[in-house]
């Protein structure tokens, strides 16, 4: 029986080391450690589906900062985006946001994109263009059904005869 004992000591000391190389992996490879101060951002989009606490915000595809809060505008009911953006990235003035999606169903993401001007986002500035996401429900729908945002027949629309009643 004390065979048995080693055996089953060494079986879970090795199951403890790889769980530790995995974690020590995810951890290096996921960018979970801190690059500094960050400074912060905010959107303001009309829709958010989608998009989670501590999505991705990229440029050209890589990952330059994460989203940190998420609030209602309780005058314009528009969603309010809090993005932390790394200090090496100086962003100009004229960037635009757009709310992305990485596949058909897979979680979305914030893209921004450069604008030209000389002068750089200030820390707490609002981005002054910005995109919100897009429905997939509200796609399918209408390609489907054929309606407008009304909830109209568009065939109906397009007839003379339902613009003057007669």
């Amino acid at each position: 029986m004390n065979r048995d004992n080693i055996v089953e000591t060494l079986i879970g000391a090795l199951v403890l080391l790889v769980a530790a190389y995995f974690l020590y992996y995810a951890y290096g490879t996921t960018e979970v450690k801190s690059s500094g101060k960050q400074y912060v951002i905010f959107g303001k989009f009309d829709r958010i589906d989608g998009l989670n606490l501590g999505g991705d915000v990229r440029v050209s595809g890589i990952k330059i900062g994460k989203v940190i809060s998420q609030t209602l505008d309780p005058n314009t009911f528009q969603a309010v985006l809090e993005l932390s953006i790394s200090p090496d990235v100086k962003l100009p003035v004229d960037t635009s946001a757009e709310i992305i999606g990485n596949s058909l169903l897979g979680d979305k993401y914030v893209s921004l994109t450069p604008g030209s001007d000389s002068e750089h986002l200030a820390e707490k500035a609002f981005l002054e263009y910005t995109q919100s996401s897009i429905s997939l429900d509200s796609l399918i729908g209408k390609f489907m059904f054929g309606l407008d945002k009304g909830g109209k027949d568009k065939d109906a629309s397009n007839d003379p005869k339902s613009v003057t009643g007669k």
